[in-house]
């Protein structure tokens, strides 16, 4: 939240418009980009903060209000967030009354946000289903919508790959906070060449992952959300086991210390092939593990998933890596090179393609998404010529 808004800061000054050549002698022609108006914003759980400050340091900046939804799973967040911002107004003095609220509430409270034809904007972060949901009633009375949904993220690994810089990334995507990020790491394509030489050492480290109490320091992996998010898990490596993966991981651990908790050990699945469970995200610390023999197959794979948020490559060949970044490569609208898909930095746009719904929050442009833009142009001739040599003589 702070970083965003540091950037939000500077971006307050540099919310332009073009100046256009015109065809007209005597006229002069630009856009100029006004405040659309109250934004509604509705959050996920697993970032109760960071997703609600990607939209609302911009948002603000621009010149809009903003109705916050924050997930029934974590509402206390919003209320501590919205009690700083009120203390940080009043501080400040001149802000208006009004200017951020929070709707606490489930699905209903969402819906309404929705349907409320005072709302232009609709920033909408959660399940494909979700969007599903939201963008056909947007659409039905015109509102904008910007729409972050699932994202079945993946990761190639090939044979001029550093294994040791793409093992600790492989790690830190896949297994950070609990595979509960739209960006973590689901499914991996290890070339057969290196396959038998960094799965197993995956494996082990897999094995001896610090699994606890989040507060603690020495701990890599907290819990999951709750009980569902156990159950769809344990599930899905059934379906896996059932369709000749070979699971490993995946146990439930610490529920005599914290039995109305979920901690799991994340899991790996070494699959035959990219079978239906690898198709369907699921949001809990599940890493499907695929051989490949070429890059042509590997990037078939990778594009074949609905979703298409975040993605990667581990390659010190320069031709594999610009292939995996033109438009022949990954589908994503977050393709990295010898880094994680996880991690992404405030700088850039932040969003997918496909049923990830299209949406860009955060850094480059995604700013005009909370604005109006309008096309002025300014006639200080004493003529009036029409564009397109048009001619119009009314006479008299």
């Amino acid at each position: 939240m702070i970083d965003i808004c540091d950037f939000a800061v500077g971006l307050s000054r540099q919310l332009h418009g073009l100046t256009i050549a015109t065809e007209r002698p005597g006229h002069a022609m630009r856009e100029t980009w006004h405040p659309l108006g109250p934004i509604g914003v509705i959050t996920a759980f697993n970032f109760p903060v960071a997703v609600w400050a990607w939209n609302a340091a911009l948002a603000l900046v621009c010149g809009d209000p903003l109705v916050w939804k924050p997930s029934e799973k974590t509402p206390l967040t919003a209320l501590a967030v919205q009690a700083l911002f009120r203390r940080a107004a009043a501080r400040f003095g001149g802000v208006p009354e009004g200017l951020l609220e929070v709707v606490i509430g489930g699905a209903e409270a969402g819906a309404a946000l929705v349907d409320d034809a005072r709302l232009p904007l609709i920033s909408a972060t959660g399940s494909t289903r979700m969007g599903r949901a939201v963008a056909p009633r947007l659409a039905a009375r015109f509102a904008r919508a910007l729409l972050e949904l699932g994202g079945n993220n993946g990761m190639i690994v090939c044979p001029s790959a550093d294994l040791d810089l793409a093992l600790r990334a492989i790690l830190f995507a896949a297994v950070g906070t609990a595979g509960q990020r739209c960006t973590s790491l689901r499914r991996l394509f290890v070339h057969a060449d290196i396959y038998d030489r960094l799965v197993p050492r995956l494996v082990r480290a897999y094995a001896s992952v610090t699994v606890g109490d989040p507060r603690d320091p020495a701990t890599l992996v907290g819990p999951l959300i709750d009980a569902p998010a156990h159950e769809a898990m344990q599930a899905a490596l059934a379906e896996a086991h059932a369709q000749g993966g070979s699971v490993h991981g995946g146990e439930r651990l610490l529920a005599d210390r914290f039995p109305d908790a979920f901690y799991v050990r994340p899991a790996i699945a070494e699959m035959p092939t990219q079978t239906a469970i690898v198709l369907r995200e699921t949001f809990a610390p599940i890493l499907f593990v695929i051989r490949y023999d070429n890059t042509d197959e590997a990037l078939s794979w990778h594009n074949a998933v609905p979703q298409g948020l975040s993605s990667s490559i581990f390659t010190n060949d320069l031709r594999e890596a610009e292939l995996f970044l033109s438009s022949a490569g990954s589908d994503c609208g977050i393709a990295n090179v010898n880094i994680g898909p996880s991690g992404a930095e405030i700088g850039g746009a932040f969003g997918g393609e496909k049923e990830t719904g299209g949406g860009r929050e955060s850094g480059s442009d995604a700013w005009r998404a909370y604005m109006r833009r309008a096309t002025n142009t300014v006639n200080y001739s004493g003529a009036l010529p029409l564009a397109q040599g048009i001619v119009f003589d009314a006479g008299g």
